[in-house]
């Protein structure tokens, strides 16, 4: 009998910061196993761009640009560069809490998970490849840039695709940053972007791109999806985050430690400990 995968269709494109903490708050209560299944969300927001927990925003984003065209700059909770969001771009989010111990979860990740990914693109038309580790690139353009962490203890990658993005506006309003934190070579193509409807010889519907990720995510982890809804524990452990940490400035652009958050850590787990039970 196949493991069954999750499928979350959920967003709030014209809230961005909802958007983040609902990407936090799905992932945390599939870490506490209130929810049993591993989860893909499949998400968009209008308009945003998304920095990563480590990075120094004026490093990355051209912030008096953003503000001039009122493009918020919101921080996520995973590492890696800043991203450029909007309708055009589809994000997808991979959560799984596996029953036996992984040696190296970060090469589960960023082969296994991954693979979900580059099973749709394939799907859909193309050839994918991997650069830089995280970067997945067609035709020598980068269509897809993701991140991940191991935080409470589960395996977790997210991305960004693009399809049919303003690439304009992306490469007006995101810097390459100038002292890059990388020990290793970096392929320069994680720098040239490319929109993957320009590479198909018939572009692609968002209803197709959504539908190609749950079945090359159905392959990769040899599971049966099933879409689902959020349910009112994510909401409102999202709507904690989105209250105390992801509309706030000292998260969002003066990158506070985690441990400003101590309490918000506190109240959170406390919630979730008093819902340990399946669903």
């Amino acid at each position: 009998m196949l493991k069954r995968l999750r499928v979350l269709l959920f967003e709030t494109p014209d809230d961005p910061w909802f958007n983040m903490a609902f990407e936090e708050a799905f992932v945390r209560v599939r870490a506490a196993g209130i929810v049993k299944d591993d989860c893909l969300r499949i998400w968009r927001n209008s308009e945003a761009i998304v920095v990563g927990y480590l990075r120094n925003v004026a490093d990355e984003v051209n912030v008096e640009l953003a503000r001039k065209f009122k493009v918020p700059i919101i921080r996520r909770f995973t590492g890696g560069g800043a991203v450029y969001h909007d309708l055009g771009n589809v994000n997808y989010s991979i959560v799984v809490k596996p029953e036996e111990k992984i040696e190296k979860p970060i090469d589960y990740i960023y082969s296994k998970l991954l693979s979900g990914v580059l099973i749709a693109l394939k799907k859909l038309g193309v050839n994918p490849y991997v650069e830089n580790i995280n970067d997945i690139v067609v035709e020598n353009g980068k269509v897809s840039g993701t991140a991940a962490t191991l935080f409470w203890n589960i395996l977790f990658l997210h991305g960004s695709l693009l399809v049919n993005a303003n690439l304009n506006m992306l490469r007006e309003l995101l810097k390459i940053p100038k002292n890059k934190p990388f020990t290793r070579k970096i392929n320069p193509v994680k720098y040239r972007v490319a929109n993957l409807n320009d590479l198909l010889k018939t572009k692609a519907s968002m209803r197709e791109v959504i539908e190609a990720l749950i079945s090359g995510y159905e392959e990769a982890l040899k599971v049966e999806a099933y879409l689902d809804k959020p349910l009112k524990l994510e909401l409102k452990i999202a709507e904690i985050l989105y209250k105390g940490k992801y509309l706030r400035t000292t998260w969002n652009t003066e990158r506070c430690s985690i441990l400003e958050y101590k309490e918000l850590e506190e109240e959170i787990n406390k919630i979730l400990s008093k819902h340990c039970t399946p669903y």
